[in-house]
């Protein structure tokens, strides 16, 4: 811009007001402009028409009673069409755009709880624009957009929140962890179970066959070897079952068993107290 020789030059984005004898005389666009000072004329100033920035903090309270800070970015710019009342009618713009912004957050935060004041930003930045659009347009002025780009609770609020959702978290773990060791302890029992009864199954059926292992040798023996009696055929089993029996133990160098006075003739009365057991069942039935 200059003023040399009666001449003044406009920049791009921006014009200039121009007063004859403290006057309004014209809007002057971008370029280079006559202005014979002499007859009065002078530039009163000039007016950008790019677009601004205005970030506003304001405090406020929430419906629950937190104190909270909620910072609008504000987008406005003035209209070339009506640069005269933009340029004359407002004396200092941000502090009348900030002065509606402050209204009208302090009129909707403190309907709203904080959890909703954060669900609900755009529409709080949506009422803004609204009320900014309504009294900013009869001075000159558009608002391009109005954005909510923070919501700051009190520090001791933050830390509050941080460990109400910390312990929701840690209660879900723990659920969860209980649950994993709950199904381990459930499939545990389950095998446990399983193997009990496979063992006894095993068991069973190892005696049985145990059994019929006896009864075959008792009969093949009392066939082939006439004049001999279940009875002796049963004593010499147990006899050969006692000596291998011996044998294991004795074969084992790590062997911790005690043994107690006997001899193979105990085997005798060992049969014999079980015949006699089975005769005693036999008569109470």
């Amino acid at each position: 811009m200059g003023n040399l020789f009666c001449c003044v030059q406009v920049d791009q984005s921006t014009v200039g007001i121009r007063e004859r004898f403290g006057k309004f005389d014209d809007v002057l666009e971008p370029g280079c402009h006559f202005l014979p000072w002499c007859i009065g004329s002078q530039i009163a100033g000039y007016l950008t028409l790019r677009l601004q920035q205005l970030d506003v903090r304001c405090e406020t309270k929430s419906k629950d009673n937190v104190f909270v800070t909620v910072v609008a970015s504000i987008q406005y710019r003035a209209l070339a069409d009506k640069a005269t009342d933009a340029f004359y009618k407002l004396s200092n713009t941000r502090s009348q755009i900030q002065a509606y912004v402050f209204d009208v957050i302090r009129a909707s935060v403190p309907k709203l709880n904080l959890d909703d004041v954060f669900e609900q930003k755009n529409q709080i930045a949506k009422t803004v624009e609204e009320e900014l659009e309504k009294a900013m347009s009869a001075y000159g002025y558009e608002i391009v957009q109005t954005l909510i780009v923070d919501i700051e609770p009190d520090e001791q609020v933050k830390r509050a929140m941080n460990e109400i959702n910390a312990a929701a978290r840690l209660r879900v773990a723990a659920n969860e962890k209980a649950e994993a060791e709950k199904i381990i302890q459930i499939k545990r029992a389950e095998g446990d179970a399983e193997a009990k009864y496979l063992a006894g199954l095993g068991v069973a059926r190892q005696r049985q066959a145990i059994v019929d292992g006896l009864r075959d040798s008792v009969l093949g023996f009392s066939v082939n070897v006439p004049g001999t009696t279940a009875k002796d055929v049963l004593d010499m089993v147990l006899i050969t079952q006692y000596f291998d029996t011996m044998k294991d133990v004795g074969a084992s160098s790590k062997s911790s068993a005690v043994f107690i006075p006997h001899g193979p003739g105990a085997v005798s009365d060992i049969a014999g107290q079980i015949r006699q057991g089975l005769l005693q069942g036999s008569a109470v039935q």
